[in-house]
């Protein structure tokens, strides 16, 4: 049963009753559903169908697929020669076809491009000069290493250069299709549940399959990361290392972030990591976001070249929390319920899970169809400007002059803020105020798990965002 994902079903089909054939790009961070997606769409019926091998050099990638060739009925001989001649085959395979489409799926086509391939240039060869002649195709290929996939494929310089008719980027579940899958499966967990699930594991969908009836959130958790033979212990090692060819980089980048709750800048990062200053650092850069592990803001009223780096990815940041020193507790997280640990995390995580949900916040506040722009923002003190020293991490600035300064906190019951709160809430708006120079109306917005409980320090707040609008 698929959930959500009703747009992309819709260019995924529209593909099959197309007057032409369709040459398909499906993206997106492993372990989103983009393989089940395409299956599901197609009714598991394809012509030819085969996924890159995520280990292994030129040859082992050519045996892979004359293997899948022979699955699919093409007579083959296992002595492969480079991948024009195997593209050759699959003519000759989609030709032997009587279906009206023929549907070609190749999956991990990023991990068939090994270094000094001649992948990319058959494929192009197929598709300009074969495939897209014909009316009877229709050619998916999918990748999880998102940026090989912008850069090689979709903004394609060469020969495949606007070839690509549509492209699907497959994007996190947002709370709302997690509570719908948790629904379809049976299990009973309130939306409380739901949400520190989601702070955990984000809306991958595959991280879901795992919930099992019949036990608690803690136990699944246990059950889950710390177990003896939990099914997720050495995932996070298999997460990189699936995605990049040479993961230690990357890491190196995630660890520094892990460290700081707001992020750090490129120098920050470089001195933090111990990697050089090069295109290397901002290639880097970039895959770690595109594939959504981290986030590129700028502080509001900084330029982009003061761009800051932010750690995303909610199961990377509970690794460097909780498994990095690997407890060797099968209990591990029952026994760490209400400690100090967890609350602090509870509050980092929370804060990533508005930053995912920006839209269900904007419709909570009546702006949905106003153009913003999302920001944070800090400033060190200052005595001779009169700063006190602030950090806002979400603001939204409005076209209509309004700029919503949110505060974050996950609590488990309706929030009471303190006269020392309000203060310091106060505070930062007179900090943004001197420092910016804004002219914009300021409208103090407090993003909250069950609501403000109203008493003489409460009214700061112009409005109140609570989890079931997280859920919208």
């Amino acid at each position: 049963m698929i959930i959500g994902r009703e747009e992309e079903l819709r260019i995924l089909r529209e593909a099959l009753d197309s007057e032409y054939s369709s040459f398909l790009a499906v993206y997106g961070r492993r372990r989103i559903g983009k393989t089940f997606l395409i299956r599901e769409a197609y009714g598991y019926r394809f012509t030819f169908q085969h996924a890159g091998r995520s280990e292994g050099d030129r040859k082992t990638q050519l045996m892979a697929f004359e293997a899948s060739l022979k699955e699919a009925g093409y007579p083959a001989d296992f002595k492969p020669v480079n991948w024009a001649w195997e593209f050759e085959k699959l003519k000759d395979l989609i030709r032997q076809s009587a279906e009206k489409k023929k549907i070609i799926f190749i999956d991990e086509l990023s991990w068939m491009d090994t270094p000094r391939s001649d992948l990319m240039t058959a494929l192009e060869g197929f598709w300009n000069g074969w495939a897209s002649a014909r009316k009877d195709i229709v050619l998916i290929v999918c990748a999880s290493a998102t940026s090989w996939m912008l850069s090689k494929v979709i903004h394609n310089k060469g020969g495949l250069y606007h070839r690509v008719t549509r492209q699907i980027h497959l994007n996190a579940f947002c709370l709302r299709e997690c509570e719908d899958y948790v629904r379809a499966q049976g299990l009973i967990l309130n939306r409380d549940q739901i949400l520190q699930y989601y702070m955990i594991f984000g809306g991958v969908p595959y991280y879901w399959g795992f919930l099992e009836k019949g036990l608690s959130l803690p136990q699944n958790i246990d059950r889950i990361l710390f177990a003896e033979n939990a099914p997720l212990k050495e995932e996070f090692h298999y997460l990189y290392a699936s995605i990049f060819r040479n993961p230690e980089g990357y890491l190196c980048l995630v660890q520094a972030l892990s460290q700081k709750k707001a992020g750090m800048t490129r120098e920050e990062l470089i001195a933090a990591s111990g990697l050089t200053n090069s295109g290397d650092l901002t290639k880097k850069l970039e895959e770690l976001e595109s594939c959504g592990f981290i986030r590129k803001y700028s502080s509001f009223g900084k330029k982009k070249k003061d761009a800051v780096y932010q750690l995303m990815d909610p199961f990377t940041l509970f690794w460097y929390h909780f498994m990095k020193n690997e407890p060797d507790d099968e209990h591990f997280w029952t026994n760490q319920l209400n400690t100090s640990a967890i609350h602090t995390w509870l509050g980092l995580a929370f804060e990533k899970v508005c930053l995912m949900h920006i839209a269900q916040i904007k419709k909570k506040l009546g702006i949905s169809g106003v153009l913003t722009n999302v920001h944070s923002w800090f400033c060190k003190a200052d005595a001779e400007t009169g700063l006190f020293g602030s950090q806002i991490d979400l603001l939204i600035a409005r076209k209509d002059q309004v700029i919503n300064i949110c505060e974050m906190k996950c609590a488990n019951a309706e929030y009471t803020l303190s006269k020392k709160e309000e203060s310091s809430m106060r505070r930062r708006i007179s900090d943004f105020q001197t420092a910016t120079g804004t002219r914009c109306a300021i409208f103090p917005t407090l993003v909250t798990t069950y609501g403000l409980i109203r008493n003489s320090y409460s009214d700061i707040f112009q409005s109140t965002v609570t989890m079931d609008d997280l859920f919208e």
